[in-house]
């Protein structure tokens, strides 16, 4: 079994930090470790305990000074920097760390870095030369939905990451614990980008009918997005997210065979991903039990 690590990516905002919290006190209370390394210089503060920090590498402050840089610049810069400096200082953060160990990456809210700057995807070649099985967790607001516009844009730069990183990818629609109607959600989380390409229509001028039209067809040619939602105060959630995760990067497949059922959903127990994606769906209050399940 090789060392797994999730990549935790996103615009600013979306609550990557925040994931990362809810995941390490989660799997605490679960009795399982994981390691988080925060890839951010421009984060103030952690509400978990950081295993490595990149600003002990570079600071932005000190870049933004020296160079003459203003924050989106000064962040390039030091993940530039931090691309040069691979197989000195993450090789040096990921020694000691074993076959079972799993590590979260906390990343920039810079999206640029995901959908076409070279750094992460240097990253993730080095990671994987080096040994190590990787998921890209994608998070997207869940505010995102009142707005056809945010939430197409939103889409587009989760495929564009999906496309340039070529990982395993969960994408996540949090802060669903901040939704009024939570059922609201239920329609965007395999969008139907038609529908939004209409809602540009009635908003934007006539000349733009063709670009919406071709975006809509560009993202449902591929057919590579949905979302998971997130509540951060359901466990069940939690759970679900987590497993998903687990899921994808083949964590813990030595061990004994770990079925969907395995996590439990409001005390129930479940035969496939069907069922568990339903009754997720169901703690969420985002579908009633007798509707069509959601892949």
């Amino acid at each position: 079994m090789a060392p797994c690590a999730q990549l935790v990516i996103g615009p600013a905002g979306s609550g990557k930090s925040t994931y990362c919290y809810n995941i390490h006190s989660h799997c605490q209370s679960i009795g399982r470790t994981v390691h988080i390394i925060n890839l951010d210089p421009a984060a103030d503060e952690f509400a978990y305990p950081v295993a490595a920090d990149i600003r002990e590498l570079i600071s932005l402050a000190d870049v933004m000074e020296e160079m003459n840089l203003g924050p989106n610049g000064a962040l390039l810069y030091c993940m530039e920097y931090l691309e040069d400096s691979l197989d000195d200082w993450l090789a040096e953060a990921l020694e000691g760390f074993g076959d079972d160990d799993c590590v979260i990456f906390d990343c920039p809210g810079q999206i640029e870095l995901y959908s076409h700057h070279t750094a992460f995807r240097t990253f993730v070649d080095q990671m994987q030369q080096w040994g190590w099985r990787l998921v890209a967790v994608y998070m997207l607001d869940s505010q995102f939905i009142t707005d056809g516009a945010k939430l197409i844009a939103g889409c587009m730069q989760c495929q564009a990451a999906m496309m340039n990183l070529e990982l395993p990818h969960v994408n996540v629609m949090s802060k669903v614990d901040l939704l009024e109607d939570k059922s609201k959600l239920e329609p965007y989380l395999i969008p139907d980008h038609e529908t939004l390409a209409g809602e540009l229509h009635d908003r934007m001028r006539p000349k733009y009918r063709k670009l919406n039209d071709q975006i809509a067809r560009l993202l449902d040619d591929y057919s590579m997005v949905s979302f998971h939602p997130l509540d951060i105060s359901d466990e069940d959630s939690l759970a679900f997210i987590l497993y998903t995760v687990d899921s994808a990067v083949q964590y813990g497949e030595d061990a004994d065979v770990r079925a969907s059922r395995d996590v439990d959903l409001n005390g129930g127990e479940f035969d496939d991903h069907d069922g568990l994606m339903s009754q997720g769906m169901e703690a969420l209050g985002l579908v009633d039990g007798g509707m069509e399940q959601v892949d």
